[in-house]
């Protein structure tokens, strides 16, 4: 199942996506449903919600929101976890001076909640005054029951669904701050959305394909499992000592094709559109304003 966040004039909650993309009002029909995304996942009413889902009516005039519109805590984002992508990464001055072309550890830093935007949503370019905006079309993973010192083999039991992340970044500053946060979680910077795909329609994460168009031109596509550190290694590594909880996203990284991977660099501006799909989850996509 899909489900998402929206509000109309009843207020905001949570709802479904049906296959044909229809927004289905979940709590109209089990009012006991927590309204709330995170709520949601925190009291594990997911099958409470598959049965309303089976009889909800439709929305009309509904609006989409970013499934969690505020994270528990600021987003998990892991940084050069692709392969190729690592490989136009080196040696950039964009990576804090990193020696390694393939980090030993997960590289991991964070974006604030004010970040996060929906489907739809523009992202700011003066947020970036320096002119070096770039995207980074991501698969999000949603995290359920919590925990500290989450072992690999459990991992995925840990994982309530999938998403998707656009990890804007100001490139620029990135380089002049050299630790990521001021380049990465700027106001705008964190799309999200359109959906969660429950993880009970993916017991197999590897198999999700993401690809990320500029204005109509495919920039980036790989397979899930092009990961160099998969979705239960990074879950084990953050949890080692980070309490996660119903909620969280970990962001896991973007392949190649990003725009500082071109010479010379091919950067965002107002008026493109960039637009990440990963079937099954759906698609977002984000006009730049």
């Amino acid at each position: 199942m899909r489900l998402v966040t929206f509000r109309d004039a009843k207020g905001t909650r949570v709802g479904a996506m049906d296959a044909a993309g229809q927004l289905l009002d979940i709590t109209a029909v089990d009012a006991g449903l927590p309204h709330d995304m995170i709520g949601l996942i925190a009291a594990g009413a997911l099958a409470g919600a598959l049965a309303a889902a089976a009889k909800a009516p439709v929305v009309e005039g509904g609006k989409l929101l970013a499934p969690i519109p505020r994270t528990p805590k600021n987003i998990f984002c892991v940084g050069k976890n692709y392969h190729e992508h690592a490989k136009e990464f080196a040696g950039s001055g964009f990576d804090g001076g990193a020696k390694d072309v393939v980090p030993p550890f997960p590289v991991v830093f964070s974006k604030p909640h004010t970040s996060i935007i929906a489907n739809g949503e523009p992202i700011l370019s003066a947020m970036d005054p320096t002119g070096g905006l770039d995207y980074e079309g991501e698969l999000g993973v949603v995290i359920g029951a919590g925990g500290r010192g989450i072992r690999k083999a459990d991992a995925l039991k840990h994982v309530f669904g999938y998403t998707i992340v656009n990890d804007v970044t100001a490139r620029h500053l990135q380089k002049r701050h050299s630790q990521w946060i001021l380049g990465k979680g700027l106001d705008t910077f964190a799309p999200m959305g359109p959906a969660i795909l429950t993880a009970d329609e993916c017991p197999d994460p590897k198999k999700l394909v993401l690809t990320t168009w500029l204005n109509g031109e495919k920039r980036q596509q790989a397979p899930v499992s092009d990961l160099i550190f998969d979705i239960p290694t990074l879950i084990e590594a953050i949890s080692a000592a980070i309490t996660l909880e119903p909620g969280d996203v970990i962001a896991t990284g973007t392949p190649a094709g990003v725009g500082i991977g071109f010479n010379p660099p091919k950067f965002m501006k107002a008026g493109d559109v960039v637009r990440i799909e990963v079937p099954g989850i759906g698609v977002l996509e984000n006009p730049v304003a």
